[in-house]
């Protein structure tokens, strides 16, 4: 195994045979949770925290050696692949190991969703202390606190879209539209990009009105796929398939 370190500090192992595979595994030290080591597992493309699972030494191995993610279920204490029953599997793209050498982070491309509740990630659920952010901010100035802004996201939209599905009709314009169906909804997709079209097109051709009309239609596109049951995150992994892949060739293989 050949151990290289960069100018930054950073140490880099490459594991080229048996023999080196052993010697990496070696480096990890999984004496300090009875045989296991925490593993996280990250999105590749957009550095979301999809998961925290253990791996024992032979999880590891399987995991470096097969390119997809193996763990060490505590509960059935056996061995098992990400994905082997649902389809979910986690491709890996690089493996890192922390300062102390007893946890490990996965930079994986992931298929479907990570957690078995159907959600893209295991961390869905949210603890709101509004006394911290209010205790934090009070303590910053003007330009400090335009960075700590909370961070916006097309998924972000489209879990709000989505949390007002049910709400009552009458005192949400979400909650009316999709309950009015595909044609209304399908009628404001055309307007939009229609008006998205014509902005463009216009000698004014204002700047700020374009922006105006394409946040419409990406408001009315993500309403639309709240009201066909298609989550976000097929949209982005979707995108992700046809990475490197000429968009020629790619329609051709419709």
């Amino acid at each position: 195994m050949d151990e290289k370190e960069n100018n930054s500090g950073d140490i880099t192992f490459d594991i080229f045979n048996e023999e080196t595979m052993g010697l990496f595994l070696k480096k990890i030290d999984f004496s300090k949770q009875g045989g296991l080591i925490p593993a996280i597992a990250q999105d590749y493309f957009s550095k979301e925290v999809l998961m925290l699972a253990f791996m024992n030494e032979e999880a590891l191995r399987k995991s470096a050696s097969s390119g997809y993610a193996h763990y060490f279920s505590r509960s059935r204490n056996k061995l098992w692949k990400k994905g082997e029953t649902s389809g979910n599997v986690q491709e890996i793209k690089d493996i890192f190991f922390d300062c102390d050498n007893d946890s490990i982070l996965l930079k994986v491309i992931q298929k479907g969703p990570a957690c078995h509740t159907g959600h893209k990630t295991c961390f869905y659920s949210k603890v709101n202390n509004k006394l911290i952010k209010r205790d934090y901010l009070e303590n910053k100035d003007k330009d400090e606190k335009e960075d700590c802004k909370e961070f916006y996201s097309l998924k972000l939209i489209f879990d709000l879209i989505k949390s007002r599905k049910d709400s009552d009709p009458d005192k949400s314009y979400v909650a009316k539209l999709l309950q009015s169906g595909p044609e209304k909804i399908g009628k404001k997709l055309q307007e939009e990009s229609l008006e998205l079209i014509l902005s463009s097109i216009s000698k004014k051709r204002e700047k700020n009105g374009i922006i105006y009309e394409a946040a419409d239609l990406m408001f009315f596109y993500m309403v639309f796929l709240v009201f066909a049951g298609v989550d976000f995150s097929l949209i982005i992994d979707e995108l992700k398939r046809r990475e490197g892949i000429s968009g020629i060739d790619e329609k051709n293989l419709r």
